[in-house]
Parts: structure tokens; sequence; C-alpha cells
């Protein structure tokens, strides 16, 4: 495979696997799903997405909970990792990754699974975890910070565990939580503390469904309700072109 540098590109990517349930059992990829963005607007640029069948159908579920989940029906006629290893390698190679707790799932599969091929893995030139990252820099507001507890707490909809949803999903929670983070840094006074109260919200994992408590930012995940609760904080400064540009901004980033 030929090695391109693409060291200024970031490429948001996420893998749905199964999940081992036997002693030995290991992870195997059923889906690979990625979106190319401009690192300047966060435009997507492309985007791919492909179901994997494994070497061992058996490790895919016969059913699924979810209506649009990934079935052994559904992975039984996809092609194999080895069918879209240069395709993947191609988007992977030489661009920043980005994600929801790749580093320590979604980097190690890739290069087991190029390693059971026996072809090398492709290099990131960086890499953005957005879950170490979100809870370094926007706190435990979110509980557990998982991507299904952090689309809660913006009102983005149920997770739905295929990789190209999920991808946008966490492009989402990424402009929301630079949003909130944007405004509450330019005033910080007025705005740290001052949306969150507690409401209740409903998580879902793979297994089950759970109601939990959680500080929201905004009472119905409405950027457009938050953005006016700035406008009523700053009424006194409605000549302010600075603020007003603020606000302005705020819609902006989730174009």
């Amino acid at each position: 495979m030929e090695f391109h540098t693409f060291s200024n590109e970031i490429v948001f990517f996420d893998l749905e696997t199964n999940v081992p349930n036997k002693t030995g059992q290991h992870f195997h990829i059923l889906e690979f799903g990625a979106i190319i963005v401009c690192p300047r607007t966060l435009e997507e640029v492309e985007s791919f997405t492909t179901l994997i069948q494994p070497k061992d159908l058996s490790v895919a579920s016969l059913r699924s909970s979810r209506s649009d989940g990934i079935t052994r029906d559904k992975v039984a006629d996809a092609p194999s990792f080895e069918d879209v290893a240069e395709k993947i390698y191609g988007l992977l190679n030489g661009r920043i990754w980005a994600g929801h707790n790749i580093r320590r799932f979604d980097c190690v599969r890739i290069k087991e699974a190029f390693a059971e091929i026996g072809k090398a893995a492709p290099e990131p030139s960086g890499i953005i975890d957005s879950l170490g990252l979100l809870s370094d820099k926007f706190g435990k507001r979110a509980g557990n910070m998982k991507m299904a507890s952090l689309a809660a707490y913006f009102g983005l909809g149920v997770q739905k565990h295929r990789s190209l949803d999920d991808v946008r999903m966490n492009l989402e929670v990424l402009k929301h939580c630079a949003t909130v983070l944007f405004l509450e840094s330019t005033l910080p006074n007025q705005l740290e503390g001052k949306w969150q109260s507690s409401s209740k919200i409903m998580t879902r994992s793979r297994s089950s469904y759970q109601t939990a408590q959680r500080a929201m930012p905004y009472s119905k995940g409405s950027l457009v309700k938050m953005t006016q609760n700035v406008k009523n904080l700053l009424s006194k400064a409605q000549g302010n072109q600075a603020l007003q540009s603020l606000i302005k901004h705020s819609h902006s980033l989730l174009r």
C-alpha cells in the first residue's frame, strides 16, 4: 500500500464489533464508518461505511434488540475485512484520527485487523479522542461521558450503534460542547453554572435502559433556547458589537 500524507486532515471514524461472551473470544469488526472533515469548518469532505463479514459468522448475533442493529444475516454477504482493507487504509493513513474512546478501543481493533491479514496498519498523524478531551475540558456534566449519555445531555436523540450515525453524532456532540465552553470562557462569571439544573434523562446501554440524574445546561437540550438565555443575560449590552458577534458565532458552530 502506498503511503500518502494528509497530516492536516481529520478523519472521524467508528467501529461496530461483536461483544465477546466466551473466554478467549476476540473482538471482530462488523462495521466501519468514517467521515473526513475540513479542520477549519468541520464540514464533511468525504464519507464511507461498510458492513464487514467476520471469518467466523457465529460471532455475529442472530438477532438485535435494535430495529436497525447488525445481525448475522446482514453481515453474511458483506465483504471481508481484507476486501475493504485498502479503502480503510487510504482513509486513515497519515490523517488525524478522531473519535470517542478510540485510543483504547477503535485504534487497537484496527491494528489487530490489519495484523490478522498480514498487512501494515495505517498510522495517524495525530489522535483526538473526544472521551478524554471532553472529560478534561467539559467535566463530568454528562455523567459517565459515554456517547449515549452526551447525546442525551444535549437532546440529540438515541445512539444507534451504527458506525456512520455514531460518527455524525460524535461531531454534533463536539460542536455543542465547544459552543458551551466558548460562551462560558467569554463570560465566566455570568454563565458558568447558570444553565445547570437537575433533570432526569434516559440513557441506553447495550443490555438495558437506565434513568440517571444529569446536570443539564439548558432545559430541553435546545441550543436555540440556550442562545436566547445568553441574549437575556446580555440585554444591557445590546449596543456591544463584540457580544452580538459572540451570539451569532454560537449558531454558526452548529451549521
